[in-house]
């Protein structure tokens, strides 16, 4: 929330000499009563209506309005552990989810087809291709064969590119799926999907979910933060949302360089005990208002206020990487301010947000949409971010952080065998969005080391071995942190919603640890 929208009230009300009247006059003024109509709220109305039928038709919803004027009454300065939660030991504490937005592709990173080599330049046989559909291409489009070589690593043997040499040096901290699926072919829905659960923008994010579930281990920080670099991303800010549930849940957008956080660093002029009195009087309005009405947001505005005061000291602090060894910013590469080297100083400034005890935090990094030249795309991107990935393990694990610290690698949905090639777009040998089967990478917390699960067929098309759609992931992610992804609800207008839906998913067993 924002601090200095109050500010320019209060410079205005400090040059009275009668400041301190004024504001017992407001004070006192509150304690009047409102005329009748400015004290309806549309839930009062309903409320008090005395219709039969809207009573009854709202009696869920009313509930739920009692449930979060009592919860509000005390707002909390951080978001506490719902009750029952977790459901089990969870074996991570924490989650670092790096999300590569664009779709990277599977057959040039984790998918080694050697067959695609053999049939480059011609179709797909009709048996595999029928009733596929796709944003850009045809279906009988010709093979693109992969851009790189592939070799095994590590004692585990896993297969990988060789655009990531720095991932392949710890390759046996992974478990690498190849057997991802996905509902949704388009950026956007499949970027929300993943998030969220939903294609559908305005249900609340994994990350609110798990701040709603098991709460905070940092007071001074928000439970889930969210880190942005490369671009742009199609999903936009549905991705870290709070949804239905309270706002004090929804993502906290943090930035790399300049202001850790927008909106939160104090005007020129105003010092530490001015911004505080100026606080005291707005949170004072603001729980008056709350007890009259009950409107359970208004408690996550006072929440928001406070944890912006705290951030003010502690951003500070979190952003400083001359704290950092010199060896600790080559490992990951990262030059603090550099918009080059955003992504891995974001990898640093994820595995401080960990120490820290925030509870998600997002990575997201835009640029993977190569729908033409993909072998340069590809080299770019993993130039950007393959060896702050690596480096991010490593990091963890020296620090005695990794045993408790889920780390999650991947996009939205893959990337077809066929070429995408447009002369009226401008596109060559590129390849188009495929949903039907991905690649995945999980480390860390709960996850069992050195696998790799899933299989695709010989032309990396369809999953023919372990499928995993998004909401298996989703709830194996959940899993990790101790919560049965079936138990954790939240009831919004009458429905039970959880993050993965109502159909019938699970954790993927395989794995865990």
């Amino acid at each position: 929330m924002l601090l200095f929208n109050f500010f320019a009230v209060l410079k205005n009300l400090r040059k009275r000499q009668n400041f301190e009247t004024l504001v017992a006059q407001m004070e006192q003024n509150l304690q009047q009563p409102d005329p009748p109509l400015l004290r309806q709220t549309r839930r009062h109305f309903f409320e008090n209506c005395g219709v039969g039928l809207g009573r009854i038709a709202l009696a869920t919803l009313l509930a739920d309005g009692v449930a979060a004027r009592t919860a509000g009454a005390a707002p909390a300065d951080k978001p506490e552990q719902h009750p029952g939660l977790p459901h089990f030991r969870p074996r991570a504490s924490r989650v670092i989810y790096l999300f590569m937005a664009g779709a990277p592709s599977q057959l040039e990173l984790f998918d080694h087809k050697p067959r695609l080599r053999e049939l480059e330049g011609r179709p797909l046989p009709p048996s595999v291709i029928q009733g596929q559909r796709y944003a850009f291409i045809q279906p009988d489009a010709a093979v693109l064969a992969p851009r790189f070589s592939f070799s095994r690593y590590g004692a585990s043997g896993a297969e990988l590119s060789e655009m990531l040499p720095h991932l392949a040096a710890v390759a046996d901290e992974l478990a690498i799926v190849r057997s991802v699926h996905t509902d949704q072919f388009n950026h956007s829905p499949a970027q929300i999907f993943f998030n969220t659960g939903s294609a559908i923008p305005g249900r609340p994010s994994m990350g609110a979910w798990l701040s709603y579930g098991i709460g905070s281990e940092a007071r001074d920080l928000p439970a889930f933060v969210v880190l942005k670099s490369g671009g742009s991303l199609s999903g936009g800010a549905a991705m870290w949302s709070a949804g239905f549930l309270p706002s004090e849940h929804q993502g906290v957008p943090f930035r790399s360089q300049g202001d850790p956080i927008l909106h939160v660093s104090s005007p020129a002029g105003y010092d530490r005990r001015a911004q505080r009195e100026s606080l005291d009087l707005i949170q004072g309005l603001n729980r008056k208002r709350l007890e009259t009405v009950g409107d359970p947001e208004i408690a996550a505005r006072i929440s928001s206020y406070e944890m912006a005061w705290r951030m003010q000291s502690r951003a500070p602090e979190l952003m400083d990487f001359s704290q950092e060894s010199r060896d600790t910013l080559e490992l990951y590469g990262a030059q603090p301010g550099d918009a080059k080297s955003a992504f891995a100083n974001n990898c640093l400034l994820a595995r401080r947000l960990a120490e820290r005890g925030v509870r998600f935090i997002q990575v997201y990094h835009a640029g993977w949409d190569h729908h033409s030249d993909v072998e340069g795309g590809i080299r770019g991107q993993c130039g950007q971010t393959d060896r702050a990935c690596a480096a991010l393990i490593r990091d963890l694990k020296q620090r005695g952080l990794l045993d408790d610290t889920l780390v999650v690698w991947g996009g939205e949905f893959g990337r077809t065998p066929m070429v995408e090639a447009s002369a009226a777009l401008g596109r060559s040998r590129g390849r188009d969005h495929h949903p039907q089967a991905f690649a995945m990478w999980f480390a860390g917390g709960g996850i069992r080391a050195g696998i790799t699960l899933g299989a695709t067929d010989e032309l990396g098309f369809h999953v023919v071995e372990h499928p995993v759609h998004v909401h298996d992931v989703q709830a194996t992610i959940l899993h990790c942190l101790g919560i049965d992804h079936r138990r954790l609800t939240f009831n919004f207008r009458g429905l039970d919603f959880r993050l993965t839906g109502v159909e019938e998913h699970a954790p993927v067993e395989r794995l865990l640890a």
